[in-house]
């Protein structure tokens, strides 16, 4: 629910979603692309919308939904955490903190429900220096959840931006080494 956010909730949540979202809808697409080609992609994108649209949500698509949700879990395992390596990597190029970033990283990765969501969001919240994740309210009951980060500081409008540097140079980076790779197996073959 975000009618019971502050403005610092709504940068919260803001943040949390690019940095989930790096992975989601950038890297994990690409790393499917640059293994599989088209098929590869096409298998990823479906596997991941299912679990959107179906995963955990209605009585009626509870055993699909699972089984959605389980095997978008496993096709975004090796995804999800190439993307945190990605985005600590970049973050000296966006004028972020990369040693925070690994720390919180190493720290709170786990610290999630999603076995691969606290990936990039305690890069981002150690990158950062905010906090993230932490109690919220779904359907107007209070879900107590673990914090990711340290608050060094208080999270601001301005960390949306920042986080959204940080993906896209993630992104950058792994065209360039995609690309790089595909270039080397076509010189090997």
């Amino acid at each position: 629910d975000t009618a019971a956010l502050d403005a610092g909730g709504i940068c919260r949540a803001a943040v949390e979603t690019v940095a989930e979202n790096t992975s989601d809808g950038v890297i994990a697409p690409l790393v499917w692309l640059f293994l599989f080609g088209a098929a590869g992609g096409f298998f990823y994108k479906s596997v991941n919308t299912m679990d959107s649209m179906l995963g955990y949500k209605n009585q009626k698509y509870l055993y699909f939904g699972r089984a959605a949700a389980r095997l978008d879990d496993w096709v975004n395992y090796i995804p999800a955490r190439l993307s945190a390596l990605l985005m600590t990597a970049c973050c000296p190029l966006c004028g972020l903190d990369a040693g925070n970033a690994w720390r919180i990283f190493r720290r709170d990765r786990y610290r999630h429900a999603s076995p691969n969501s606290g990936q990039t969001e305690s890069v981002c919240a150690g990158a950062l220096g905010v906090r993230l994740a932490g109690d919220a309210f779904y359907g107007g009951e209070l879900h107590k959840k673990e914090y990711i980060g340290d608050p060094l500081r208080d999270i601001e409008p301005k960390d949306i931006q920042r986080a959204g540097r940080l993906m896209y140079a993630a992104s950058v980076l792994m065209l360039l080494a995609g690309a790089l790779l595909e270039y080397a197996v076509i010189l090997c073959l």
